[in-house]
Order: C-alpha cells, then sequence, then structure tokens
C-alpha cells in the first residue's frame, strides 16, 4: 500500500512552510521532490519520515497512520538517510553500518550471526567490504555517502527516504551515489524518496516527480511530463531549453537566462 500523505500543513510561527500537501509514493519506484529553496522540500521528507508532525493532515503507511505506529515498528518499515548527520570521529565503516541493525535489536542484545550476515550484506552491495576497517572520517565523499548508505540498508526496510543525498558532492560522486541508488532499486525492489536540486539528474533517475513551490505541490507525474519550459521558468524563473538524451533515454534542459 506504500506511504501516502493527506492534507498536510505545517507551521513555523505564524508562517506556513507546507499548504494542503498531499501526495502518493508508489511502491517499488524512485520519486523525487525538487523545488526552489525555501518551498519546504526538508520540511516534508521529515513529515514523511516522523521527524516533525504537521499541525493538520496524516501520513500513513501501508494504510495506517505514522501517528499509531511505534518507532521500532517505523524503523523496520522505513529509513531515512538525513542532510545533516553527525558522526564520532573513531567509527570505522563497519560499525556504522551496523547502527542500521539496532531497530531490530531488544534492550542490550547484541548483534546475532543473521545481523552481522545482513552487514556484511549491506556492505557488499555498497562495495564497502574492503574500507570495512577504515575509520569514516578517512573516505571520500562519495565513500562516505555510500557507507550511510549501508547503514540504512542494514535497517532492511522496503522505504529509503534521502533528503539531498548529493549534497557537498562534486559530480562524479553525485553520479556515483545516484547510480547506487537507481542499482538497489532495480535489484532490491526498494521504495525510494528523495531531494535532489539538480533538475536533469531528477529526470534522468526518477520514476516519478513532484514539484515543490511555496509550500505546495504544483505538479506531479513523470519526468517526461515534469521537464517543461513553461514550469522551469514558472517554478524556477529560468528560461531553459528541452532536449532529448537518447543515451540515458530521458529529457534534459540548458538554461539560457534567469527571468
Amino acid at each position: 500500500m506504500g506511504l501516502e500523505a493527506l492534507d498536510i500543513h505545517v507551521k513555523y510561527g505564524q508562517k506556513e512552510i507546507l499548504n494542503s500537501v498531499a501526495l502518493k509514493i508508489n511502491d517499488g519506484e524512485i520519486t523525487t521532490i525538487i523545488g526552489p529553496n525555501g518551498s519546504g522540500k526538508s520540511t516534508l521528507i521529515k513529515v514523511l519520515s516522523r521527524c516533525l508532525n504537521p499541525w493538520k493532515g496524516s501520513v500513513y503507511l501501508d494504510g495506517e497512520d505514522l501517528k499509531d505506529i511505534g518507532t521500532k515498528k517505523i524503523a523496520e518499515k522505513l529509513a531515512v538517510l538525513p542532510q545533516i548527520r553527525h558522526l564520532s570521529s573513531d567509527i570505522t565503516v563497519e560499525e556504522l553500518v551496523s547502527h542500521g541493525r539496532y531497530p531490530h535489536l531488544g534492550f542490550r542484545q547484541k548483534l546475532r550471526k543473521e545481523d552481522k550476515e545482513i552487514i556484511e550484506w549491506a556492505m557488499f552491495k555498497t562495495g564497502l567490504l574492503d574500507l570495512r576497517y577504515r575509520y569514516v572520517v578517512t573516505l571520500s565523499g562519495g565513500e562516505r555517502q555510500r557507507a550511510w548508505m549501508a547503514m540504512t540498508l542494514a535497517q532492511k526496510t522496503k522505504i529509503l527516504i534521502l533528503d539531498e543525498p548529493t549534497t557537498f558532492l562534486d559530480i562524479s560522486y553525485q553520479l556515483e551515489v545516484l547510480e547506487l541508488i537507481k542499482e538497489l532499486n532495480a535489484s532490491l525492489g526498494l521504495t525510494v524518496i528523495m531531494v535532489l536540486h539538480d533538475l536533469n539528474q531528477a529526470a534522468r533517475y526518477s520514476d516519478n516527480i513532484h514539484v515543490l513551490d511555496r509550500g505546495r505541490i504544483c505538479e506531479w507525474g513523470s519526468p517526461d511530463k515534469i521537464l517543461r519550459s513553461d514550469l522551469i521558468k514558472g517554478v524556477f524563473k529560468i528560461q531553459a531549453h528541452i532536449y532529448e538524451d537518447d543515451i540515458n533515454q530521458c529529457l534534459y534542459f540548458i538554461p539560457e537566462k534567469r527571468v
């Protein structure tokens, strides 16, 4: 049944950040949320992952209101990779990935054989087995992001929520992370919800795109429906030309000027 948000409103003081937002995430697909700075993208991610409670509206996971689901049960179904993450300087890759198993352990319960096998699997899927004993702070940007991705994989959930997974990465590492997300979606059938700033990357790597503008979802649909010159002009204030990428079978745009 997937994840669905209905009539979501969020206020910070008197300022309304999200206004009557509704969206449905299809199982097994990659859904990307795009929009200008300040449009409410990260706020919506927090609401979908129950890191923030809306003052009005509800989010449903498999038909059940998130407010009525225990934290442990949510963590077994939904993994979240926030934009800002805090990390001890002396933690290894394997130790970080093992944190993904904590929602499945009881109080003071140690890692079981099954947990260790899942940790091993998560590092294998993200290409980190050779780096398992390295301190995370010594890794490159792309390697570090893969380590965090491995931790979310180790939760063994069916939904991954990623808030700007390519932030602070140069273009080669951005592509590395996005290709990993695409591969995990294809091979494991994971449902992925992510925020991206780059419209061309969103068009290339998404099944569906939701466009947030001033706290409202103004457009949603497949990338070929969303990547239009009139939408880019209206929402992002950019005059652009749209082209077809025959190699990657998607659309892309080239900005001409700000309007």
